[in-house]
């Protein structure tokens, strides 16, 4: 490792509801992903790195403007956002370099919700396809050939091999992958119809403790994975248990073999860098919008604050100024992104950025970055998976979440609504989970400090408590 003598190129990789526990350098014991693990061996392994809002549309804000969804405004996927805010990419091109992204936007489409600050986009429209799919620019919307993951791919270097001069550049590659309704590739397809694919310890997970969010929740496998996820019909006469593991095995293979597909596009993007000679230049990082549950606690999706939602996956390698296979377990979020990757390239963020740069802790130091991080679902989806509003704080060692439900009714029930619920979870004595223990007296002390942890960090924030949740006893009301 060398000191930087030039500002670096930024790449940055995003897939759709990759969870980290399907890509091997994260201990995967569903899949192996050797190119994705390649730029965590050439750099760092960020293992603690969550996500603030675990929906595509507003993750996506998020990691542009380096805010919370209440301040750029993005807080569902039906919220589109307002390109001219302040970004990372707006600032970067504003101190000399050339912007592109490719692949997806779903932030909005049209006046006001392109794309902006980036001197070249070519972008799926809405939600995409996975094959044909119709790629959006300024010249208007063209259908490409092929298969996304790979077009995506094709479109990013393409547009990088095209430029003149010697300005770095930003180049942000968003992939569609490996996102629902899971469409693999004829080169990948059936990759693990052979494997029997380990089934998570919490497939079976009853839910006791939880509030009634959880066991009301329309995601679990056995229930709500329907033919088209699926591509072909179960097989009769299985019993409900051999239904359930029958659907996740099909589930499975598909998502793994999307995902198969993304690993080889990395590691296309890293031998082009190599042949290029940027390699060492380059700020690449490989992150996903948000986690995904795979069979975890029954479920697919994401939405909930549970862990395997919200942790993202995080490896970035630039060899002339981070060490080789490291790691760092400090807390990070989607919002720290922009700060970070602009403290990189010795760019000021705007004063409207939330975020805490872990560029020091990439670089080696081992200092905290922050002692807690915020997290706040606003969709409350009474249509499709019941995931009922929440927020919460989330430490090193605890979580404590508040299901605030915003008024949505009991399934079948016009005449009442959910009440307000919380929960904590000890991560330490319990990483999976599975025990609430808001209840339980020995947690009394350091449940009321998380309470007023929490009021605090959203009022740092900015952010508004729902009008249901109590002040907690100690906390400073303005």
């Amino acid at each position: 490792m060398s000191s930087p003598n030039k500002r670096p190129n930024i790449v940055l990789i995003l897939t759709d509801d990759h969870a980290s526990h399907a890509i091997s350098a994260y201990g995967s014991v569903v899949n192996r992903t050797p190119r994705i693990d390649e730029i965590a061996y050439a750099g760092v392994r960020v293992d603690n790195c969550f996500c603030t809002n675990a929906l595509c549309t507003p993750s996506r804000a998020a990691i542009l403007t380096g805010t919370h969804s209440h301040i750029n405004e993005v807080t569902t996927l039906d919220t589109p956002i307002d390109a001219s805010q302040p970004t990372f990419v707006s600032l970067l091109k504003e101190a000399g370099y050339r912007t592109g992204i490719v692949g997806k936007w779903h932030m909005g489409e049209g006046e006001g919700h392109n794309p902006q600050s980036f001197d070249y986009w070519a972008v799926l429209r809405e939600q995409g396809e996975y094959f044909d799919p119709q790629i959006l620019t300024e010249d208007g919307v063209r259908i490409e050939p092929g298969y996304a993951t790979d077009i995506i791919t094709d479109l990013s270097l393409n547009w990088v091999d095209s430029l003149e001069g010697d300005e770095p550049w930003c180049l942000l590659i968003h992939h569609k992958a490996p996102h629902r309704s899971w469409e693999p590739d004829d080169k990948h397809k059936g990759m693990y119809a052979d494997e029997k694919i380990p089934v998570p310890g919490t497939f079976d997970d009853d839910y006791a403790t939880r509030s009634m969010a959880a066991r009301h929740a329309t995601m679990r496998v056995a229930d709500y994975l329907d033919l088209k996820d699926l591509k072909v019909a179960p097989p009769e006469d299985l019993t409900p248990e051999e239904l359930a593991l029958w659907k996740y095995q099909r589930y499975m293979e598909d998502y793994l073999a999307c995902v198969a597909s993304v690993d080889d596009n990395v590691g296309r993007v890293i031998d082009w860098l190599r042949d290029r000679g940027d390699f060492d230049d380059t700020l690449l990082m490989y992150t996903s919008d948000q986690g995904f549950f795979l069979g975890d606690h029954g479920w697919f999706d994401k939405r909930f604050m549970y862990e395997e939602s919200i942790r993202m996956p995080l490896v970035v390698s630039y060899p002339n100024a981070i060490a080789p296979a490291g790691t760092i377990s400090q807390l990070v979020t989607n919002v720290d992104f922009a700060q970070t990757i602009l403290d990189a390239t010795g760019v000021e963020p705007h004063e409207r950025m939330q975020g805490v740069s872990f560029w020091p802790q990439l670089t080696g130091s081992d200092e905290p970055t922050q002692d807690s991080i915020y997290y706040r679902y606003y969709e409350n989806d009474d249509q499709h998976h019941h995931a009922l509003a929440h927020y919460g704080i989330r430490s090193d060692r605890y979580k404590l979440i508040y299901f605030y439900n915003d008024g949505m009714g009991l399934p079948g029930s016009s005449d009442h609504v959910y009440p307000p619920e919380w929960e904590m979870y000890d991560l330490q004595e319990d990483p999976e989970e599975l025990n609430n223990v808001y209840h339980l007296d020995r947690y009394t002390q350091i449940r009321d400090e998380l309470k007023v942890r929490l009021w605090q960090l959203q009022a740092d924030l900015g952010d508004a408590p729902h009008s249901s949740q109590p002040v907690p006893a100690g906390a400073m009301v303005n």
